[in-house]
């Protein structure tokens, strides 16, 4: 896919799908987001980049963690999840927190400026991860810490039969290849790649709890990678997506509700 184009395709999307992400992904996200916290280890007064921060679901925990003599910037290719993190911290009187629209492979930022460096669940969306994760390495003070987690192994993630049957209608243009990184050694290899050192790697399984389809079908097309594609549903299409998607998670079940198997790759790596 043509790199212009996937940017294009991501920053409407994650507009279309802010409104209703955390809704459907906070609480599925936990155990990812809190391995994650606590490999960043963020310390009182240290600086924090948050690359692909969405509507900080990340970015507010580290900013507690590193306390008002510290400081946390999350930027975001979609406006609307800037907007929404802003909006949040505007509420919250958080001071020591700012976010930002910026591209996560031309980071707008000076060299060596943070103590560490995250990104949650952003690399499968960009057009070229090795550039993002060089760019975040550069943003890094020497020392500094990088870390970045990914959805798994596409067999061990159960909802991954959105994509072709979105795809079957309109063309989603998400990521061609978005479960690589969670493959084997596929994100060490990456950190290596760009010269991080000190690397480490975990692989945790999850369930996905929804308590009704209609927040198995939210969390699936309205708060989730295909939400641009979605959109263009009429409900005549809709409704026939909507079926086809629970069938394929129907094994996972229970009750009125779903618990569906995900599998995540969380990566550590300083620099020199």
């Amino acid at each position: 896919m043509d790199a212009r184009l996937q940017r294009r395709v991501q920053r409407y999307g994650w507009d279309k799908a802010a409104a209703y992400y955390e809704t459907y992904w906070r609480r599925q996200l936990e155990p990812v987001q809190s391995l994650l916290l606590r490999l960043t280890s963020a310390q009182p007064g240290e600086s924090v980049l948050d690359v692909a921060c969405g509507t900080g679901l990340i970015t507010l925990p580290v900013a507690e963690q590193v306390g008002s003599t510290g400081s946390v910037l999350g930027v975001d290719i979609s406006q609307g999840m800037i907007e929404g993190a802003r909006a949040v911290v505007a509420k919250r009187g958080i001071a020591n927190t700012r976010f930002e629209r910026m591209d996560a492979e031309t980071l707008a930022l000076e060299d060596a400026t943070f103590d560490a460096a995250l990104c949650a669940l952003g690399l499968m969306y960009v057009a070229d991860p090795r550039r993002a994760l060089s760019e975040m390495h550069r943003a890094v003070k020497p020392g500094g810490r990088v870390v970045a987690s990914v959805w798994g192994r596409r067999a061990n993630c159960g909802w991954a039969e959105i994509f072709p049957i979105v795809d079957a209608r309109v063309s989603s243009e998400v990521c061609p290849m978005f479960f690589q990184l969670g493959n084997g050694d596929a994100l060490q290899d990456e950190f290596d790649a760009v010269g991080l050192t000190h690397i480490t790697s975990e692989r945790i399984s999850v369930q996905l709890i929804y308590p009704t389809a209609d927040d198995a079908c939210g969390a699936a097309f309205d708060g989730g990678p295909v939400a641009l594609a979605a959109s263009r549903f009429d409900d005549n299409v809709r409704a026939q997506v909507r079926d086809e998607y629970l069938a394929s998670i129907d094994t996972y079940r229970e009750g009125a509700g779903y618990a569906i198997p995900g599998e995540f790759v969380v990566v550590t790596g300083r620099r020199s």
